[in-house]
């Protein structure tokens, strides 16, 4: 067996392991699919520059690049995994086995783990040691047909062509039946939610229908950003699913998601931000959310007088601080099951999350929620905190252009400057000001008014000559106040600065 056959044979037993492990994942839970496994360690062992770094120059395709750097790694081991069995099988089967050992440990040892987490990494581990040794066996010299000699030929091309392709065609067929298993238990939600008590008037007509480029006032479910530490959509069964809220209460309580249902639910309009959306970034989104005030089921606790914050677990053990002042002082504090008209989508965290507004998401907005905890922050400390991120985060005024975009040819003549600004518990936005190569704010148009808890759009006629044109836009909140020009970065507390682009117009 020459060395291009044994890594590949230990690539193409691998690669059958893994496709199986990731299909029994999908069908038990897919967070405990080996690779996504690994892949959730490598981002909460990453520092927080990096990833910030990361998420500044990859954007929505950070996680895809994360999975597939896993891959390359995972391969680069199964080739390894190949040659040694080439000399002995037992060593060989002994490198998948420590291959495997390293997602079964973290499955194991992830918050919310039972049992049943290891069991995709077992089934790897069965599927590739097995392709393996039929590989290795199928690659082997054969002994010569004539009995009075000793020599020995080399493998069947037909057999070793049948084997490699058997293995090959068992990882395609196992991966590809694994992501139609993710993709079928992930498929939209068949709940019937009922109406909000005092529903809410239809939004008014955005300014996207005027102009192009300009993002919609209501940014609709499948468009709506999504950044959080998984790599896979929780599947939550909502039958089962429960809400328990202990810790600095009077009387621990639990509710079901038919408990949410029957209570009086709300319908606000709200703009959430994630804090690490850049100056001019795009993870920020207004929507409208149905569900049940925070504090209507915090009132059936009844809150201590020793807690701070509000500890919230999500289905799989991740944490996030809500500082309790905040959530409770009047605003309206949501646990949403609906989002625009219909139940939460999975990736945006049903069953129910939290919706807080004028926080950022990473300290207000809990998906696939199931507990509540009162507590102190002397107490407990939630993912973020023990990371070194800001406990008290309000969502910073800011402005966004739209449309031209950076580095656009526009022509010269009329042309519109547009976007979206936010300016939440400070008034709402007030005005918003474009300014073009360094020259006087001027006032831009403003669309509909939503609401303090909602952005709102904007645009600027703009009669342009030839040449090349920074454009830069600023908001200015109810209270007078403009953004702050000064450049800071999302870590710790969010990103502040006055976006500007260039533009070129011929």
């Amino acid at each position: 067996m020459n060395r291009l056959l044994a890594a590949l044979a230990g690539v193409l037993a691998t690669l059958a392991g893994v496709a199986a492990g990731h299909l029994v994942a999908a069908l038990l839970d897919p967070a405990t699919s080996p690779v996504l496994t690994v892949g959730s360690q490598v981002i909460d062992l990453t520092p927080t520059p990096v990833k910030e770094w990361a998420i500044s120059q990859f954007g929505d395709r950070d996680k895809p690049i994360l999975v597939g750097s896993v891959l390359v790694g995972v391969v680069l081991l199964s080739a390894v995994a190949g040659l040694v069995a080439r000399r002995r099988f037992a060593y060989g089967a002994g490198v998948l086995v420590l291959l495997v050992a390293v997602p079964a440990t973290i499955a194991l040892t992830r918050p919310a783990a039972g049992p049943s987490a290891v069991v995709p990494s077992l089934v790897a581990l069965v599927v590739g040691v097995a392709g393996l040794g039929w590989l290795v066996r199928s690659a082997r010299p054969t002994a010569a047909p004539s009995r009075a000699s000793s020599a020995s030929s080399g493998p069947s091309r037909r057999g070793l062509l049948v084997a490699f392709g058997v293995v090959a065609g068992v990882a395609a067929v196992l991966g590809g039946a694994g992501r139609w298993v993710a993709s079928y238990r992930s498929r939209g939600v068949d709940v019937d939610l009922p109406a909000a008590a005092d529903p809410l008037p239809p939004l008014p007509r955005g300014l996207e229908e005027r102009f192009s480029g300009i993002t919609p006032l209501q940014v609709p479910n499948d468009e709506f950003y999504r950044v959080d530490t998984r790599l896979d959509v929780p599947i939550v069964d909502h039958e089962s699913w429960t809400l328990t809220i202990d810790g600095d209460v009077e009387r621990e309580v639990t509710f079901t998601f038919d408990d949410l249902l029957a209570m009086d639910l709300v319908e606000k309009d709200i703009t959430l931000t994630c804090v690490s959306n850049s100056v001019g970034g795009k993870y920020v989104g207004g929507a409208r959310w149905l569900g049940v005030p925070l504090v209507a089921l915090l009132d059936r606790a009844g809150v201590g007088s020793r807690a701070d914050q509000i500890l919230s677990t999500d289905v799989d053990g991740m944490t996030i601080s809500t500082p309790l002042a905040l959530a409770t002082d009047g605003r309206d504090a949501l646990l949403a099951v609906g989002m625009n008209g219909e139940p939460l989508p999975r990736e945006h965290g049903f069953p129910a999350r939290m919706v807080i507004p004028g926080l950022y998401g990473f300290i207000s907005a809990t998906k696939w929620v199931t507990r509540m905890t009162l507590t102190t922050y002397a107490e407990q400390d939630a993912y973020w905190t023990e990371r070194d991120w800001a406990t008290d985060a309000p969502i910073k005024p800011s402005s966004r252009i739209d449309t031209p975009r950076a580095l656009a040819d526009l022509g010269a003549g009329e042309n519109v400057i547009g976007g979206v600004a936010w300016a939440q518990f400070d008034g709402g936005v007030g005005r918003v000001q474009v300014r073009v190569d360094g020259g006087p704010w001027q006032d831009a148009e403003l669309g509909a008014d939503v609401g303090n808890d909602y952005w709102r759009q904007w645009f600027l006629r703009w009669d342009a000559t030839p040449g090349q044109h920074r454009i830069a836009s600023r908001v200015i909140d109810g209270d007078g106040d403009p953004q702050s020009p000064a450049r800071a970065n999302p870590f710790p507390s969010g990103s502040s600065g006055i976006q500007e682009l260039l533009v070129t117009v011929s």
